[in-house]
Formats: C-alpha cells, structure tokens, sequence
C-alpha cells in the first residue's frame, strides 16, 4: 500500500468548503488502487495575513517541501488595492517550489452539444506576475505614471512548452489505446502578442517552437495564435483546439475564460506543476458572496485532486476519480446553483464519494 502525505491549505472563503470534500474523495479511492492518505492541514490566505502578518507562513513552506509528497489548495482573497506586506501566498508557493506550470483541462461532458477538450499550459513563474512594478509622478501633462516589467526568459518559455509538447504526446498515447476523444491527432497551439511585443513574445514565440520540433513530436501539430485571435476562435470554435501554451498573463485570461465553455469555473480544475511536486488548485476564487452558505462546487476541487494524482503518476486512481464526476454531472440529479441546481457542497461530495466506493476497475 502506497501511503501518500498530502498538505491541505483550504486558504480564505470557500477554499475552507472545497477542500476537505477534496479530501474526503480522495479517501474514498478503493483499495483496489494500493494509495492511502494523510493529511496535513496548513494555513495560508489573506486572512492568515490579516492575524499573522504573514500570507504564506514560513512553516508551510517548510511542511510541504519536507513532510509532502502534494497538496491541495483551495482560494484565497487577494484585495485589489495594495495592502502594505502582502502578495499573494498561490503565486508565491509557485516561485518557492518553482511550480513552473499551471495545467488546467477544460472538458465538457458527453452529452454536451458542443464538445470542448482542450488543456490549458500556462507559464507560472514570469512575465508580468514577477510583480516588479513602480510609479512616479511626471508632472503635467501626465500626471501620475505608473510601469511593469514584463519579463520572458528562454529557460522558462523553453520547459513550459516541453511540459506542453509531453501533455500533447500522453494524449494521443491515450488516444491512441482507445481513450475517447473529439480530436483525431495531437496538436499544441503557442500563443503570443509577438507582432506587438516583438522582444518578449517573439523570445517566447520562437524558443517554444524550438522545444517542439517535429523530429520529437511526430504525432503532435505545432502551430500559433496570436493572443487576440486565439481568444475570438477559442469561444467560436472550441473543439479545434488541444493543447494550448501561453506566457503567464495569457494563460491565466484564457483559463478563466474557457472555463465559460462549460458552464462554470466550478468544474474547471488545475494544477501548479514543477519537476518534483504538484500542487491541485481549482480555478475558481474565494466566493465570499456564497461563503458559509454550503452551495459552493466542490467539482473543480475533486478535478484538482485527480489532477494531482495523474502528475503524481497515479494515472489510474486519476481516470476513476473523473470518470465518477461525468457520470455525476451527466446525471445530473445533484448540481449545484452555479450549474442551475439547488444542490449542497454536501449533497454533490456525497454521491460522487458513493460512485467512487462502487467504482469496478
């Protein structure tokens, strides 16, 4: 039996609903699958912030680089005004374990009418996020100036699209064996603003094409998208679409936005991925206008946590976990009011666990 420890930072507002049903699904895998959990529940968030003066302690760094083969993270409340000591704990733990990847799947179930499968691989670490940022006063006529560096880095565009050429190649691989899918080959599409941002697109724009080349991707189309473009094609024609890698900004607007492609940032998953540890993340933010109200979608969360798993490589205990919530979502008897229902985080995190208890491999 393989006993995983997996670090649990349910952060601010609904993050605290979502994450234990995470949890709970996780301990509801079948033997069958040879994994058990424990948890580690760590603090992070802007309300730790508020009570420690520190959003990301140090001590859950330290617990989950030492004591963690994962974690889950749930939201947090990031203000949007600048608050004196305090930057995001998600995007710090990104540059901290050097989670150089957010990957987040966007699928639409079976019997939608317009199929979307497509995974979004976004750059975690740089561009805009480095967050190096000042302002000044000009005097007239501008008044007030304010600037950010947005900084592309060959190393970091190179292995963020070599991430996205491997997810590209397990896909057709799956393919390939049977899986089902509404796409016939592989393909990754690089997206940029290089016409405008000829420096730093154009870096990130060419050194991905460099880690791509046909003679390692033989299965795999290697084609761009301009960034405005890629944004009009990705909600009129979603389902040319497979793998897609973008700088940090990019990716994180087309994330959120394709997560409309299926109805709700509720069940659109992610994970921060580096080279040896991954943290699950669901897409969507705190809530605070449903928070305590017990409705929120705990879906993405339990995504997130097959998410984990599959770069965990416990493929297998990954399958069953999504292969449960389609079947849940194409019933559709417990849906959430996000989705159109009346359901509970309780009710929905119930009947899939009771799926997954049935669950025949």
């Amino acid at each position: 039996m393989n006993r995983l420890r997996i670090g649990l930072i349910p952060g601010d507002g609904i993050g605290k609903e979502v994450i234990p049903a995470g949890a709970r699904i996780l301990q509801a895998l079948p033997s069958g699958f040879g994994l058990r959990f424990d948890f580690v529940d760590l603090l992070a968030g802007f309300e730790t912030f508020r009570s420690t003066g520190e959003a990301l302690p140090e001590r859950t760094v330290e617990n989950l680089k030492e004591g963690c083969d994962g974690a889950l993270f749930g939201a947090v409340s990031s203000p949007v005004r600048k608050v004196q000591g305090y930057s995001s704990p998600i995007v710090q733990l990104r540059k901290r374990l050097d989670l150089y990847a957010n990957v987040r799947p966007v699928k639409s179930i079976s019997t939608a009418a317009s199929p979307v499968d497509l995974v979004i691989v976004r750059e975690n670490t740089e561009d805009l996020y480095i967050k190096e940022e000042r302002s000044w006063d000009a005097g007239e006529p501008q008044g007030k100036v304010a600037e950010a560096v947005k900084r592309i880095s060959e190393r970091a565009s190179r292995r963020i699209a070599t991430m996205a050429g491997e997810i590209a190649s397990r896909r057709q691989k799956a393919r390939e064996n049977g899986a089902s899918s509404i796409h016939g080959n592989g393909r990754v599409t690089i997206t940029h603003k290089s016409n405008v941002l000829s420096q730093t697109d154009g870096l990130f724009r060419e050194t991905a094409f460099k880690a791509l080349p046909e003679s390692d991707y033989k299965n795999i189309t290697v084609d761009e998208q301009i960034v405005d473009s890629m944004v009009y094609k990705l909600f009129r024609q979603p389902a040319e679409f497979d793998v897609i890698v973008a700088p940090n900004l990019y990716g994180d607007i087309l994330s959120d936005a394709a997560a409309a492609l299926v109805g709700s940032l509720g069940l659109v998953p992610s994970a921060n991925v580096g080279d040896n540890f991954v943290i699950g993340e669901p897409c969507h933010g705190s809530a605070p206008d449903i928070e305590g109200k017990g409705i929120a979608n705990p879906i993405a969360t339990i995504r997130s946590a097959a998410l984990m798993l599959e770069f965990m490589g416990h493929i297998e205990a990954s399958v069953a976990i999504n292969q449960v919530v389609d079947e849940h979502l194409v019933e559709g008897r417990f849906l959430t009011p996000d989705l159109g229902g009346k359901a509970t985080t309780e009710e929905v995190t119930s009947d899939i666990e009771k799926r997954l208890g049935d669950y025949k491999r």
